[in-house]
């Protein structure tokens, strides 16, 4: 599985608007300048969003673009889908006709399962949630700061056993 550029350029392309909270438009040369994007891409990336009611633009002097709502209200997987399509490990999971065992396939349950988990993760952060976590004067929660983490990594996580996810639990029936 790869997020191609588009979804990450895209998804870079909704913080900076997210950083104004939606209160002042964001000229496409600054998102490209802030981002280093080309403005070309860019224009084609502003235009699938709008398209699709992620964001409007605002003519004149002092235009620029905007999201479409707060940006807590706007989840990663929402952009992810409108720019790459729908998600799905395989196949199969997203569409059952493409392969003739799928009444039979003991794995597709796994790729459904794990398919539906990025899903949820994804719903479940939203582009406030990204503007808060930046690097740049963020600072820790009470249960960062207490939870210092085993140095061994949990099998075949790459992540150290013990680590504290920084993003929230999905809701249940995201789905």
């Amino acid at each position: 599985m790869r997020i191609s550029t588009r979804g990450r350029y895209g998804l870079r392309a909704m913080v900076e608007l997210a950083r104004g909270n939606g209160e002042t438009p964001v000229r496409m040369s600054a998102i490209a300048d802030r981002q280093r994007l080309s403005r070309k891409h860019l224009h084609a990336l502003l235009a699938i969003l709008k398209s699709g009611g992620l964001v409007r633009s605002v003519r004149g002097p002092g235009g620029g673009f905007l999201l479409s709502r707060p940006p807590d209200r706007i989840s990663l997987g929402e952009v992810l889908e409108l720019l790459e399509g729908p998600f799905s490990l395989v196949d199969c999971v997203a569409d059952r006709r493409v392969c003739g065992r799928v009444n039979e396939c003991v794995t597709r349950g796994v790729w459904q399962e794990l398919s539906g988990a990025i899903e949820n993760l994804l719903d479940g952060v939203t582009l406030q949630d990204l503007v808060e976590t930046e690097p740049t004067g963020r600072s820790k929660t009470k249960r960062e700061q207490k939870t210092p983490g085993s140095r061994r990594t949990a099998r075949r996580s790459g992540r150290p056993s013990g680590a504290v996810s920084r993003w929230p639990r999905a809701k249940a029936g995201n789905r």
